[in-house]
């Protein structure tokens, strides 16, 4: 598990903010909603453990060593291990806070109470990010794909870069007879069910499988553990193809998607536009801000292969110190500071200041275990 002593300083870039108008919520703690800072030295002290997403873990160093130059007395670890085991570590009594690229499902909604009392956890949106759809294919950089096309791909349906569906989609480009390999993630994660989800809504008839954090087993290709695994794997195999947070695809080329009548590439800008259109997922109480995507948008700009990732917290902990060590940090990640930091090293998307009030709101109501 990496342990970060704050105190570290960290390079923040002051980058303008999108307009990211989204329903739905984020949280920040220490400062008015609506985008004002954290003040520093809140005297907050002790250790906090979080467990999650790899996708995540860019922004999470930059969150870590941001927020210790406001709170030295403080150590934060986060153990990159995949959404699922971060909300199977948060349930179980293991970490104080999961990262997930998926918010909890109603039945893990339901189990929070076991563990974080009467009122459960909450899900607070920190990260907009951009699912790149990667490929290593010697000479070529830029792939267009409608939907259809890419579920075929992935299944397996479509097994050479040269197919008569991919070159007619890319007049022009010459593609190679090389066989396509799909690398997808061993590990149950929340990218694999953002993705997943995105191909059921959007060739449903291609992609038949209801959206899981595992990938299906029925389906052939090479896996690996974690984002850092399926990229260094596409990145090794020739005519591979992966699915990534985009942060952290290097120099793999990538696929412009179908939206509507034109292709757009992948960004933080094209991601936001697409978080734009989420509504707030249905049944959810206790200020949580779990958010659905629109992923059949045909927004001119939105690139909707894009994940929502979230800091989730019990609505209660065991005493005052941990208490407001998790509101502290959680209201610094979901501050200006805090995202102009996730923005400057892992490129997503700030979240809209109505987002952050939202947000805010649901890491107030963090109080003791009574």
């Amino acid at each position: 598990m990496k342990a970060i002593r704050f105190g570290r300083a960290a390079a923040v870039l002051s980058i303008a903010a999108l307009a990211l108008t989204a329903c739905g919520s984020d949280n920040a703690t220490g400062g008015s909603a609506g985008g004002s800072t954290t003040p520093a030295g809140s005297g907050v002290s002790g250790t906090l453990s979080g467990v999650g997403a790899s996708s995540q873990d860019s922004a999470m160093q930059a969150w870590i060593a941001g927020f210790g130059k406001k709170e030295s007395g403080a150590t934060v670890q986060y153990s990159p291990d995949g959404s699922g085991a971060g909300r199977k570590a948060l349930l179980a009594g293991g970490a104080q806070f999961a990262g997930s690229d998926a918010h909890l499902s109603d039945e893990e909604f339901t189990a929070a109470k076991e563990v974080c009392g009467p009122n459960g956890a909450v899900d607070v949106p920190v990260y907009v990010s951009p699912i790149a759809i990667a490929f290593n294919l010697k000479g070529v950089k830029e792939i267009n794909m409608d939907a259809d096309t890419i579920a075929k791909v992935f299944r397996g349906e479509i097994t050479k870069w040269n197919d008569e569906a991919i070159a007619k989609q890319n007049e022009g480009a010459t593609l190679p007879d090389t066989a396509i390999t799909v690398v997808h993630r061993a590990d149950e994660s929340g990218t694999t069910e953002n993705f997943t989800e995105y191909l059921h809504a959007v060739a449903p008839k291609v992609w038949t499988e209801e959206a899981d954090q595992a990938w299906p087993s029925s389906l052939s290709g090479e896996n690996a553990q974690g984002t850092s695994g399926v990229v260094s794997t596409t990145t090794k195999t020739d005519g591979a193809i992966t699915y990534a947070d985009a942060s952290a695809i290097g120099d793999l080329g990538t696929v412009k998607v179908k939206v509507g009548d034109k292709y757009v590439a992948h960004s933080a800008e094209a991601a936001a536009k697409a978080v734009d259109q989420a509504t707030p997922v249905e049944g959810r109480d206790n200020g949580d801000v779990s958010l659905n995507l629109k992923r059949d948008t045909t927004e001119a700009g939105a690139y909707p292969v894009v994940l929502v990732s979230y800091h989730i917290y019990c609505t209660s902990y065991k005493d005052q110190a941990t208490a407001d060590l998790v509101k502290a940090f959680g209201s610094y990640v979901i501050s200006e500071d805090g995202q102009k930091a996730a923005q400057d090293a892992a490129g997503s998307a700030p979240i809209s200041d109505s987002l952050r009030e939202k947000a805010q709101s649901a890491i107030d109501s963090i109080k003791v275990a009574s």
